[in-house]
């Protein structure tokens, strides 16, 4: 069965020629409301600058590279938050998913699913996602050619989901690096489906922080990748963002600050009006 394209997920379209849209918010809920006021914010950066917006944040982050990292509130507080998220925004909500059993609850507050790229392969977790109805969104394993991805669609189309989404976020090279091949790009969205290009875990150098217990990554690249996709065809930029990532509680050295994205957005658009001729 052939992937949906566009796809739609609330009142944000993707794929197709479509205008380029953004999936963006903090890598992990933190204690205080930063949740919140991060969605809040985005929100009115993208609405004065007409982008499309899914926002995004994760209510647990099981492969963090320590035990002693923090993984977030879990589950039930997690739908607590995404739910005065919507009420406050309205905005389109997506989380990951890591478990099975996480599916069936968490896909009745967000309004698309995320199967992190360490699981892209879990055949029973992209059951249990796209039997939810939900569209997903997978991110392509480091570990995988762009054309292994034709297995990933065929199985959530298979399974029931009402659409798929694909994610480019680097390939493993070497130890504690990834590099971006961009011709990823158009060569998955040969399955059919949209592609988005996640500008910030691209960044990242797994493993790279002190004693190898964190992740490092170069921030400052953020947008040199994210310019990159956008003129290779991206239907969708993926970007993590905190208000002061170096005090971020999760993946801090590759998310991008919050108040350098609006220079960044209006950049991209600029790349996609002279793609589109």
């Amino acid at each position: 069965m052939n992937p949906p394209n566009p796809v739609t997920i609330g009142p944000v379209t993707i794929g197709n020629g479509r205008p380029l849209a953004l999936i963006s918010g903090p890598c992990v809920m933190e204690p205080s409301d930063m949740t919140r006021r991060v969605a809040v914010r985005l929100k009115e950066i993208c609405g004065e600058l007409g982008v499309p917006l899914i926002f995004k944040a994760s209510f647990d982050k099981a492969n963090r590279s320590s035990r002693s990292s923090y993984r977030g509130p879990g589950l039930a507080a997690g739908m607590d938050v995404f739910r005065a998220v919507k009420e406050e925004t309205g905005l389109p909500v997506t989380t990951d998913v890591h478990e099975t059993i996480q599916a069936a609850p968490i896909a009745e507050v967000v309004d698309l699913l995320q199967v992190p790229a360490f699981l892209a392969r879990q055949t029973d977790l992209l059951e249990a996602v796209a039997a939810t109805g939900r569209a997903v969104n997978v991110k392509k394993g480091q570990f995988m050619a762009p054309w292994d991805m034709q297995n990933v669609v065929d199985k959530l189309m298979d399974f029931g989901a009402s659409g798929a989404l694909l994610t480019e976020r680097g390939s493993t090279f070497g130890y504690g690096r990834l590099v971006n091949d961009m011709t990823a790009i158009p060569l998955m969205q040969a399955t059919g489906a949209p592609v988005v290009f996640d500008a910030t875990h691209s960044v990242q150098l797994p493993g790279g922080g002190e004693g190898g217990k964190t992740t490092a990554g170069r921030r400052d690249m953020i947008p040199t990748v994210a310019r990159a996709a956008v003129a290779a065809g991206c239907d969708a930029v993926f970007l993590e963002v905190h208000p002061d990532p170096d005090k971020a509680l999760s993946d801090g050295p590759n998310s991008l600050r919050l108040d350098d994205l609006p220079a960044l957005l209006k950049l991209l658009l600029r790349i996609r009006e002279a793609v589109a001729g």
